[in-house]
Parts: C-alpha cells; structure tokens; sequence
C-alpha cells in the first residue's frame, strides 16, 4: 500500500480496510512480535519491575534535559566529535547538507533512523545530487517502493516475497526470483557496493550516554557498523530525547528494547561509538558529527500532560497490539510515526496541521498501549487530553458537535435518558435488520454511516435493564415472604 493513497486518515483507512493481504499479513506479523516478547519477558522475570525502572531513567532524565545535554556535548566534544543543535527540521537538514558540501560527499550510506526519516533527509540530499541509500533491508525495500516505513521497527511489514522480487528485479535489470536466499543475496552484494564507495554513514541514536559522550545503536543486520566504520564521515541524526545518564542504565535499556520490540533477550549487534577513529585503531570514521534535533520535542517539556512522550524508546510494541494498527496498517496514519505513539507524537510536532491532528483519533482508547510500553508512556490518556485540545480549538465538525450537545443534553437528565433510551429501542425495529446489520435508513446520518460501515449494530430484545429491575421488584414485592403459607393459613395449623 502506498502512504499517498488518500489525503485524510478516512481515506486512507477505507483503502488500507480494502486491502485484504496487508490486513493479514500486519495481523500474522503482530501476533508473532507480542508472543516473542510475552516468552522473553517471562524469562526475564521481574517483568513490571524492569518496566518501573525503565520509566525511572527515562522521567529523571527528561526532567534534568538540559543537564544531560550539556554533559553529553562536553564528552563529544573531548573525545573529538562536533555537537550541533539544530531547532527544527530546515535547520538540521542545511546542517547536514553543509557537511556533505564541505566533504565534496556524493555517496552516503544510512542505518535505520527514524529522525532522518522525520526530515526527510534522503528527498533533500536527492534534491543536491547527494545519493542516499538506506542499508537496512527493510529501509531499502521501501525505499526502492518510495513508501514510508509501515512499522518502526519492521519498516516492509505490509509486503510479501513476491512484491519485494519485483522491485529488486526491477532494480538489478534481471528476473530474480523470489526465494528469500536469492533476495537477500542480491541485497547484500548491492548494498556491499554501496559501503565501498560511500563519503558519508549517516545513522540515527537508540541512547546517548551523558557521562561518556558515546552513541549506541541496536540492530540485528550489521549494517549499522559497516555504515559507521567505512566511511570517512559519520553523521548522527539525533532526536534531543535520546539522552540516558550513565552506562549502568544502559543496561536497563539493553534489556526492555529488544524484548519488547521483536521478543528477543538481545539484539544481535550492539555497537558504542566514542567520538571519531582515534591513533593507532583500525577503524571507525576520521569525522564524527553528532546533529541534536528539536523539532517541536522541547515545547513538551513541562506539559503535564505531555511531557511523557519524550520516554519514548522507540521498541514499537504499542502498535503490536495495537486494534486499528492491526487493521489499517501504518500507511493508513500519514506520518513517519505510526500507531498509538505516532497518534500522539506527530500532531504534538506539527500542532497547526489541522489534518495531523485527526490522528489523536485512530485509537480506541482500550489502554493496550500502556500495558505494552516498557516504559509505562499513558499514550490513551495523551490521546484523550489531544482530543479536548482539538475540541477546545473549535476544530470538530458542526455535525459532531451537534450529536454532543445531543449527547449531553439526553445524560443531563434521567427523564431526558430514559426518553432517548425508549426512543432508541423503538427506532432499531427498523434500523436493524437481522439482528445484525443496518439498514440503508442510517446511511442518512453522517456521524453514523462512518461507524456502521466496518460494525454491526447488535439488536436489542425485550425491555431495559431498568425496566426489568422494576418488574422484578414488583414480583418480589407481590411474593409471599419466605416461609409463609402459600394458602395465607396460620403457622402451625393443620
């Protein structure tokens, strides 16, 4: 499915809810990750205490920002990397270009970054004549599809063996066939071109460590070290949030990531990198630049309600299980951030984009999120404070804020509900047909035709739970009392 199918989150659900092989292919995939992690976790043992302790480091840390930031850039700085800070996204994209231009650089190779996919940044340095190459399988099958990634950490999610053969057999100018040994063999010897001849590894920052300066990277492909020991230059795309203070929680972080985000106790490769090459080692790049990124993040800083979003670690559980993630896919939210994290995170970074702020409602509020996060982020609760935010905007539709006032009005008063409730169960003889499906009467309603299109509207038999307990108070009323005669006869008598 491409993100550009539709403008609106409606339309592009109705296509994604279309689309029979992406629906089940996200579901299968899914389930997998959520069972991985419920075994790894259980193996972990302690499992609520890991994620206590996770949300510990992570609330601290924010809380203290600007003290981490000023550590983590004055160890760069002394092992020999440059820090720069940029405020929004123009701003680390020229930074980032400047460097490039500087390097006379017509190659650069990327690791997963989901910063860099924020900005942009492979459009931009197209836009220069700077080739960008995503060396993350999944990156570059989307990449060669011209699709955003539909997972965060699975970014090719929504296609099968078959349509990635056509793409790379469209790219190599041959017919490969779709055996995964054949595609990931001609992945690799392209991309391994691709390292030799790179002038920039560019990669984004799972963790900053503060007290040492260093950047760490998870990932289960080695790429992320060939992207950052081959070229002469690497680059780091670095949301401001990624901070942790010491090594030691590092290891608190080494063991919630990989469990929740694909189930697995560790990833295959950890690399820590400490500013640039230095005497007498092998490798690593000679030039390390480190870009801190803003881009609307400090603006949640002191937010009650928003301020937690920042704890994000990026494992994307909370779209594993996630009911409208599971079945629209990640396309279906028009933004680099899918799921319940994308929900919230993207109108909070673009706050005058009336169109983003729909998002805050692809959920259904269930609290699934939370359970999932291993850092305990209450999303379903952003996502409600988004949708009063939208409301107190004056940014809803007149007919829903009709169907409120209606709303309001009817649970104001229990003679007022009691009318609509009677008034209801009258309607629905010839609203429901079947016990299960609408009839074309409600197609009329706006706020109801979307709902009832993809539910069924159950039928209500016989009468309401109120008027029921007031007949079986009557009944119980007009009894005998217990142990009574049932003839009226006095106790005792024969």
């Amino acid at each position: 499915m491409s993100d550009s199918a539709g403008t609106t989150l409606t339309e592009r659900s109705q296509h994604a809810l279309q689309d029979d092989f992406l629906r089940a292919a996200v579901k299968f995939t899914t389930e997998r990750l959520r069972g991985r992690k419920t075994d790894s976790t259980n193996d972990l043992g302690n499992w609520e205490e890991w994620r206590e302790r996770g949300k510990q480091i992570r609330a601290h840390t924010i809380a203290h920002l600007d003290y981490y930031l000023d550590q983590f850039t004055t160890q760069v700085e002394r092992a020999g990397g440059k820090v720069h800070f940029a405020k929004d996204g123009a701003e680390a994209v020229a930074i980032a270009l400047e460097i490039a231009q500087q390097k006379n650089a017509q190659s650069v190779v990327k690791s997963k970054s989901m910063v860099s996919e924020e900005l942009h940044i492979n459009h931009h340095f197209g836009e220069h004549g700077i080739e960008c190459i995503e060396t993350d399988l999944g990156e570059y099958i989307v990449q060669l599809a011209h699709e955003m990634p539909s997972h965060i950490i699975i970014p090719a999610i929504h296609m099968n063996r078959h349509q990635i053969a056509e793409l790379f057999s469209s790219e190599s100018g041959e017919q490969l066939s779709s055996e995964t040994s054949v595609l990931a063999g001609f992945a690799r010897r392209k991309l391994r071109e691709k390292f030799m001849q790179a002038d920039i590894g560019m990669t984004g920052c799972n963790f900053a460590i503060a007290e040492s300066g260093s950047v760490v990277l998870f990932s289960n492909e080695g790429n992320g070290r060939m992207v950052t020991t081959l070229p002469k230059t690497h680059i780091v795309m670095m949301g401001m949030e990624r901070i942790i203070p010491t090594w030691e929680d590092l290891e608190v972080m080494a063991n919630l990531l990989p469990r929740s985000a694909t189930g697995q106790k560790l990833t295959v490769y950890l690399s820590a990198m400490t500013g640039p090459r230095r005497q007498m080692e092998l490798d690593g790049a000679e030039d390390m630049h480190i870009i801190i990124l803003d881009n609307g993040r400090s603006n949640q800083l002191g937010s009650p309600e928003f301020q937690e979003i920042l704890h994000c670690i990026r494992c994307g559980a909370c779209l594993n299980v996630c009911p409208v993630y599971r079945h629209i896919g990640g396309h279906a939210y028009g933004s680099v951030y899918p799921g319940p994290i994308g929900a919230v995170l993207t109108p909070l970074l673009n706050p005058e984009d009336e169109q983003i702020q729909e998002l805050s409602y692809a959920s259904s509020l269930c609290g699934a999120c939370y359970d999932a996060c291993p850092v305990k982020i209450p999303l379903h609760d952003m996502l409600v404070h988004l949708r009063r935010k939208k409301v107190e905007a004056g940014r809803t539709s007149r007919w829903e804020r009709l169907a409120f006032r209606g709303f309001a009005a009817a649970f104001g008063s229990s003679k007022r509900y009691r009318l609509a409730m009677n008034t209801a169960r009258a309607l629905q003889k010839v609203t429901v047909k079947d016990g299960s499906r609408m009839s074309g009467f409600l197609d009329m309603a706006p706020l109801i035709k979307g709902w009832h299109e993809h539910r069924a509207l159950p039928y209500s038999e016989g009468k309401s739970f109120r008027d029921s307990w007031q007949d079986l108070q009557q009944e119980l009323r007009s009894a005998p009392a217990q142990g009574s005669p049932a003839d009226g006869s006095k106790e005792g008598e024969k």
